[in-house]
Protein backbone atom coordinates (compact mmCIF):
# COMPACT_ATOMS: atom_id res chain seq x y z
CA UNK A 1 0.00 0.00 0.00
CA UNK A 2 1.36 3.40 -1.02
CA UNK A 3 0.78 6.60 0.93
CA UNK A 4 1.43 10.17 -0.18
CA UNK A 5 1.39 12.26 2.97
CA UNK A 6 -1.87 11.36 4.76
CA UNK A 7 -3.53 10.01 1.60
CA UNK A 8 -3.63 6.39 0.50
CA UNK A 9 -2.31 7.01 -2.99
CA UNK A 10 -2.20 3.57 -4.55
CA UNK A 11 -1.14 -0.04 -4.48
CA UNK A 12 1.67 -2.08 -6.00
CA UNK A 13 2.22 -5.80 -6.37
CA UNK A 14 5.22 -7.94 -7.28
CA UNK A 15 4.85 -11.52 -8.43
CA UNK A 16 7.35 -14.10 -9.68
CA UNK A 17 6.71 -17.34 -11.57
CA UNK A 18 8.96 -19.79 -13.37
CA UNK A 19 8.50 -19.83 -17.16
CA UNK A 20 10.43 -20.86 -20.23
CA UNK A 21 11.62 -18.04 -22.47
CA UNK A 22 13.54 -18.77 -25.67
CA UNK A 23 13.52 -22.44 -24.54
CA UNK A 24 15.42 -21.65 -21.33
CA UNK A 25 14.09 -21.57 -17.74
CA UNK A 26 13.38 -18.03 -16.59
CA UNK A 27 11.79 -16.20 -13.71
CA UNK A 28 8.93 -14.06 -15.01
CA UNK A 29 8.62 -11.10 -12.66
CA UNK A 30 5.69 -8.72 -12.96
CA UNK A 31 5.19 -5.45 -11.13
CA UNK A 32 1.85 -3.63 -11.27
CA UNK A 33 1.17 -0.21 -9.77
CA UNK A 34 -2.01 1.86 -9.81
CA UNK A 35 -3.38 4.92 -8.08
CA UNK A 36 -6.50 4.49 -5.94
CA UNK A 37 -9.16 6.48 -4.13
CA UNK A 38 -9.18 10.26 -4.23
CA UNK A 39 -5.74 10.43 -5.84
CA UNK A 40 -6.99 8.46 -8.84
CA UNK A 41 -9.68 11.05 -9.59
CA UNK A 42 -7.07 13.68 -10.47
CA UNK A 43 -4.00 11.56 -11.28
CA UNK A 44 -4.64 8.16 -12.82
CA UNK A 45 -1.71 5.74 -12.73
CA UNK A 46 -1.63 2.32 -14.44
CA UNK A 47 1.93 0.97 -14.56
CA UNK A 48 3.08 -2.50 -15.65
CA UNK A 49 6.68 -3.70 -15.52
CA UNK A 50 7.80 -7.17 -16.60
CA UNK A 51 11.16 -8.91 -16.65
CA UNK A 52 12.21 -12.36 -17.85
CA UNK A 53 15.28 -13.32 -15.80
CA UNK A 54 17.47 -16.21 -16.92
CA UNK A 55 17.70 -18.63 -13.99
CA UNK A 56 21.12 -19.85 -15.08
CA UNK A 57 22.82 -16.45 -15.35
CA UNK A 58 20.65 -14.20 -13.16
CA UNK A 59 20.53 -11.67 -16.01
CA UNK A 60 17.43 -10.28 -17.73
CA UNK A 61 16.58 -11.52 -21.22
CA UNK A 62 13.54 -9.32 -21.86
CA UNK A 63 12.12 -6.25 -20.13
CA UNK A 64 8.81 -4.42 -20.57
CA UNK A 65 7.86 -0.99 -19.24
CA UNK A 66 4.24 -0.07 -20.00
CA UNK A 67 3.17 2.98 -17.99
CA UNK A 68 0.37 5.50 -17.98
CA UNK A 69 0.74 8.31 -15.44
CA UNK A 70 -1.65 11.22 -15.84
CA UNK A 71 -0.98 12.49 -19.34
CA UNK A 72 2.34 10.64 -19.63
CA UNK A 73 2.42 7.38 -21.62
CA UNK A 74 5.32 5.07 -22.42
CA UNK A 75 5.52 1.49 -23.67
CA UNK A 76 9.04 0.17 -24.23
CA UNK A 77 10.40 -3.36 -24.76
CA UNK A 78 14.10 -4.18 -24.30
CA UNK A 79 15.53 -7.42 -25.73
CA UNK A 80 18.93 -8.07 -24.13
CA UNK A 81 21.90 -9.73 -25.82
CA UNK A 82 24.47 -10.27 -23.06
CA UNK A 83 26.78 -12.09 -25.43
CA UNK A 84 27.73 -8.87 -27.22
CA UNK A 85 26.62 -6.35 -24.54
CA UNK A 86 23.74 -4.83 -26.47
CA UNK A 87 19.96 -4.64 -26.50
CA UNK A 88 17.21 -3.97 -29.02
CA UNK A 89 14.81 -1.28 -27.81
CA UNK A 90 11.31 -1.21 -29.34
CA UNK A 91 8.90 1.67 -28.79
CA UNK A 92 5.47 0.04 -28.83
CA UNK A 93 3.68 3.37 -28.38
CA UNK A 94 5.24 4.99 -31.43
CA UNK A 95 5.12 2.33 -34.12
CA UNK A 96 6.73 4.71 -36.63
CA UNK A 97 9.97 4.58 -34.63
CA UNK A 98 12.07 1.59 -35.77
CA UNK A 99 13.71 -0.67 -33.14
CA UNK A 100 17.11 0.61 -32.01
CA UNK A 101 20.20 -1.44 -31.19
CA UNK A 102 21.98 0.08 -28.19
CA UNK A 103 25.33 -0.84 -26.66
CA UNK A 104 25.27 -1.77 -22.97
CA UNK A 105 27.83 -3.17 -20.51
CA UNK A 106 28.53 -6.56 -19.00
CA UNK A 107 26.13 -7.62 -16.26
CA UNK A 108 23.48 -4.98 -16.91
CA UNK A 109 20.18 -5.41 -15.07
CA UNK A 110 16.74 -3.88 -15.54
CA UNK A 111 14.69 -2.28 -12.77
CA UNK A 112 12.97 -5.50 -11.70
CA UNK A 113 15.80 -7.97 -12.28
CA UNK A 114 18.13 -5.78 -10.18
CA UNK A 115 15.88 -6.26 -7.15
CA UNK A 116 15.81 -10.05 -7.52
CA UNK A 117 19.54 -10.14 -8.23
CA UNK A 118 20.17 -8.37 -4.93
CA UNK A 119 17.74 -10.66 -3.11
CA UNK A 120 19.66 -13.63 -4.49
CA UNK A 121 22.88 -12.12 -3.11
CA UNK A 122 21.15 -11.11 0.08
CA UNK A 123 22.21 -13.99 2.29
CA UNK A 124 25.71 -12.49 2.24
CA UNK A 125 24.58 -8.89 2.84
CA UNK A 126 25.83 -7.29 6.01
CA UNK A 127 25.77 -3.83 7.53
CA UNK A 128 28.27 -1.55 5.83
CA UNK A 129 28.19 -3.34 2.48
CA UNK A 130 27.97 -1.28 -0.70
CA UNK A 131 26.68 -2.86 -3.91
CA UNK A 132 27.03 -1.27 -7.35
CA UNK A 133 25.59 -2.21 -10.75
CA UNK A 134 24.33 -0.74 -14.01
CA UNK A 135 20.55 -0.63 -14.53
CA UNK A 136 18.53 -0.10 -17.68
CA UNK A 137 15.77 2.45 -17.00
CA UNK A 138 13.34 3.66 -19.70
CA UNK A 139 15.64 4.18 -22.69
CA UNK A 140 19.06 4.58 -21.09
CA UNK A 141 21.52 3.06 -18.65
CA UNK A 142 22.27 4.41 -15.17
CA UNK A 143 24.92 3.50 -12.60
CA UNK A 144 23.25 2.37 -9.38
CA UNK A 145 24.56 1.91 -5.86
CA UNK A 146 23.00 0.87 -2.58
CA UNK A 147 24.35 0.88 0.94
CA UNK A 148 23.34 -1.42 3.80
CA UNK A 149 23.12 1.24 6.50
CA UNK A 150 22.07 -0.86 9.49
CA UNK A 151 19.38 -3.10 10.96
CA UNK A 152 16.21 -2.08 12.77
CA UNK A 153 13.04 -3.58 14.19
CA UNK A 154 10.09 -2.43 12.07
CA UNK A 155 6.42 -2.58 13.09
CA UNK A 156 4.05 -4.01 10.47
CA UNK A 157 0.44 -5.18 10.25
CA UNK A 158 1.75 -8.70 10.90
CA UNK A 159 3.92 -7.85 13.91
CA UNK A 160 7.44 -6.53 14.46
CA UNK A 161 10.27 -7.91 12.37
CA UNK A 162 13.99 -7.22 12.22
CA UNK A 163 14.98 -5.59 8.92
CA UNK A 164 18.04 -4.50 7.03
CA UNK A 165 17.99 -0.75 6.37
CA UNK A 166 19.06 -0.17 2.77
CA UNK A 167 19.72 3.22 1.20
CA UNK A 168 19.88 3.30 -2.61
CA UNK A 169 21.48 6.16 -4.48
CA UNK A 170 18.86 7.99 -6.58
CA UNK A 171 18.87 11.01 -8.86
CA UNK A 172 18.06 14.12 -6.86
CA UNK A 173 16.18 17.01 -8.39
CA UNK A 174 12.90 16.59 -10.27
CA UNK A 175 11.50 13.66 -8.24
CA UNK A 176 13.62 13.00 -5.16
CA UNK A 177 14.68 15.60 -2.63
CA UNK A 178 18.27 14.39 -2.35
CA UNK A 179 20.55 11.60 -3.54
CA UNK A 180 19.95 9.44 -0.46
CA UNK A 181 16.31 10.38 -0.01
CA UNK A 182 14.98 6.80 -0.25
CA UNK A 183 15.14 4.19 2.52
CA UNK A 184 14.14 0.56 1.99
CA UNK A 185 13.57 -1.97 4.76
CA UNK A 186 13.74 -5.70 3.92
CA UNK A 187 13.43 -8.66 6.27
CA UNK A 188 16.79 -9.55 7.77
CA UNK A 189 16.55 -13.19 6.72
CA UNK A 190 16.93 -15.36 3.64
CA UNK A 191 13.66 -14.04 2.16
CA UNK A 192 14.61 -10.34 2.03
CA UNK A 193 10.95 -9.40 1.63
CA UNK A 194 10.44 -5.63 1.22
CA UNK A 195 8.59 -4.40 4.30
CA UNK A 196 8.63 -0.62 3.97
CA UNK A 197 9.88 2.13 1.66
CA UNK A 198 10.21 5.78 2.63
CA UNK A 199 10.99 8.50 0.10
CA UNK A 200 11.50 12.22 0.55
CA UNK A 201 10.25 13.76 -2.67
CA UNK A 202 10.88 17.16 -4.17
CA UNK A 203 7.30 17.89 -3.08
CA UNK A 204 6.03 15.95 -0.05
CA UNK A 205 6.90 12.41 1.01
CA UNK A 206 5.89 8.90 0.03
CA UNK A 207 5.69 5.70 2.04
CA UNK A 208 4.93 2.13 0.96
CA UNK A 209 4.17 -0.63 3.46
CA UNK A 210 3.62 -4.36 3.05
CA UNK A 211 -0.09 -5.21 3.09
CA UNK A 212 0.04 -8.88 2.04
CA UNK A 213 2.48 -11.64 1.10
CA UNK A 214 2.33 -15.32 0.17
CA UNK A 215 4.48 -18.27 -0.94
CA UNK A 216 7.70 -17.06 0.68
CA UNK A 217 10.37 -19.75 0.80
CA UNK A 218 11.17 -19.43 4.52
CA UNK A 219 8.96 -18.47 7.50
CA UNK A 220 9.18 -14.78 8.45
CA UNK A 221 9.80 -14.19 12.16
CA UNK A 222 7.11 -11.61 12.92
CA UNK A 223 6.85 -10.93 16.66
CA UNK A 224 3.61 -9.74 18.23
Amino acid sequence: RIHYGVLTAGSATLSANKKNYEKEPHLHVKGVGRSTGAVRTFFKVEDIYESYINLRTGLPSYYIRNVSEGGYRQHLHADFNHGNNSLILTDKKNSKNPPRTIKTVSGIQDMLSAFYYLRDKGTTMKVGDVHSMNIWIDDEMFPFRLRVAGSEDVKTAFGTVNCLKIIPSVMSGRVFKDKEGVTLYVTNDANLVPISIKAELAVGSLKASLSDYKNVKYPINFRK
